[in-house]
């Protein structure tokens, strides 16, 4: 399945991630804000039902519903395809509770009921999953397994049965959608891996929930888009040092990183960007003519507080990270640490209280902090708080973490953004807008962000060498240069 990389910009403005916790309580409150659970359910239905005539033709479907709202949800969508014409069947896995909003949707359908069966499924064209929501907290086997597994072509309610819509992770058995419709806001197990992939094609429909709602759910995760930040804004009366001065330490064998790192933090917009060489300051002055470049031992160089953010790890060697971090953080500089910092300090998490932004992929962070588990934005929040740093964890799904707990969803790279050097490029691009005055979540926010869109702009035969020349292209989006509210996180 490809990955809609597009995604963050459809869903401009509705960036609030629900977990299944938090949804129930926005339901909950919908009663008492005029919109009562028959409402929302009825709504959820149609809008199964349109994203489904939208998609595919009239074909011999089958509705799987289980016995809570989101098989209510499934009755809803059998018989609004029914009044259109669409051959439909319903395989209950149970009946819902008597009393429910659901048994009142199972109580107005009156076409065909057959066996919850993989023969059923196999013989459908289209299999609409309404068995389990978001919220499953067992896994999915047996028969259930089985029946989902026998479908062809799947249309999810909510989220495809067996992922957890925390974590993403798969429970027991969960089908690849082609289809699958949400409502109201995502999940974060919507875009996290691999839950996200099995989700196929992703729609987000109204239902008619208030968003007065989040004003008491109060969500702390998001997907990350523009409106979670605003990129620096040049000023008339600014020059170089206003726009910030970033240092990057540079080592000796692997120069190239803390080169594409420089880069990185030039292209962004910082005012002037150094390279700190342990040695070998002729590989890194052959370089671009703009990219300074010294030799000067470290305690002169912090002696000039103008050099306020630095990036240390990339290329640089765990030994030369083991000397540099502490220095650093003893002087109070704005740190990205990357790379060999995470080695240089394997097991030892403490030694990074006082950085800015920490930037691991998932091997890194697991030297760090030990094995992250299946539910990761936990494991990145918990990372940073212990360390007091905006903890940035790299992947697919990057999921940026602030020691107050709030957690953006990266969703804005493509696959083909896999590739050697990519992380020392974001490095750089967090540090340059760090330097520009932006705070460190936002920061990090903004450049996972960046990074992800120039990838999409430089397209699937990119290599590292192609992101920065993209990056004008994704700064330039209307989404990116627009006017934001960053407080509004709806």
């Amino acid at each position: 399945m490809t990955v809609d990389v597009d995604l963050p910009r459809r869903l401009a403005h509705r960036a609030a991630l629900l977990d299944p916790t938090e949804m129930g309580r926005a339901d909950a409150l919908a009663p008492g804000l005029g919109v009562p659970g028959p409402t929302l359910m009825h709504n959820a239905g149609r809008a199964v039902a349109r994203a489904v005539r939208a998609r595919f033709a009239p074909c011999r479907t089958l509705v799987l519903a289980g016995p809570g709202n989101n098989g209510g949800d499934g009755y809803v969508v059998a018989r609004l395809l029914t009044r259109l014409g669409w051959p439909v069947a319903v395989a209950a896995l149970a009946p819902p509770r008597e009393d429910s909003d659901a048994a009142g949707a199972a109580r107005l359908w009156h076409g065909p009921m057959v066996p919850f069966s993989p023969a059923e499924a196999a013989r459908a064209a289209l299999v609409v999953d309404a068995v389990f929501g978001a919220g499953l907290s067992r896994d999915v086997d047996g028969p259930v397994a089985a029946t989902l597994r026998a479908a062809r072509r799947v249309v999810a309610v909510d989220v495809p049965s067996g992922i957890n819509g925390v974590t993403g992770m798969v429970r027991g058995l969960a089908p690849q959608a082609a289809l699958t419709v949400t409502f109201f806001r995502l999940k974060p197990g919507h875009l996290l891996q691999p839950g996200r992939t099995h989700c196929g094609t992703l729609v987000l429909a109204d239902i008619g929930l208030p968003v007065a709602v989040l004003q008491q759910v109060r969500p702390r995760t998001w997907m990350n888009q523009p409106g979670l930040w605003s990129p620096p804004r040049l000023t008339v009366g600014g020059h170089k040092f206003s726009r910030g001065h970033v240092t990057v330490l540079g080592g000796a064998v692997m120069t190239g990183a803390a080169r594409l790192a420089a880069d990185a933090a030039r292209h962004i917009g910082a005012g002037l960007v150094s390279i700190a060489a342990t040695e070998r300051g002729d590989v890194y002055r052959a370089g671009a003519p703009g990219l300074l470049v010294t030799e000067a031992p470290l305690p002169e160089l912090l002696d000039d507080l103008r050099r306020e953010v630095w990036i240390c790890g990339p290329g640089l060697g765990p030994d030369a990270a083991r000397a540099a971090l502490p220095a650093l953080l003893r002087a109070k500089r704005r740190v990205v640490a990357d790379a060999d910092v995470f080695t240089a300090f394997a097991g030892h998490p403490d030694a990074l209280r006082g950085a800015a932004v920490l930037t691991p992929h998932a091997g890194e962070f697991a030297r760090a902090f030990g094995m992250p588990g299946n539910d990761r934005v936990a494991a990145a929040r918990a990372a940073a708080a212990r360390t007091g740093a905006v903890l940035l964890l790299k992947g697919p799904d990057t999921i940026i973490a602030a020691p107050d707990g709030r957690v953006a969803i990266n969703a804005s790279a493509p696959p083909w953004l896999a590739t050697a050097g990519a992380g020392d490029v974001l490095a750089g691009l967090i540090a340059g807008l760090l330097a520009q005055g932006m705070p460190a979540w936002e920061a990090a926010a903004a450049g996972a962000y960046l990074h992800g869109r120039a990838a999409v702009h430089a397209g699937p035969a990119m290599v590292v060498e192609d992101l920065l020349p993209a990056l004008a292209s994704a700064r330039a989006e209307p989404d990116v240069i627009a006017d934001h509210i960053p407080t509004r996180r709806a």
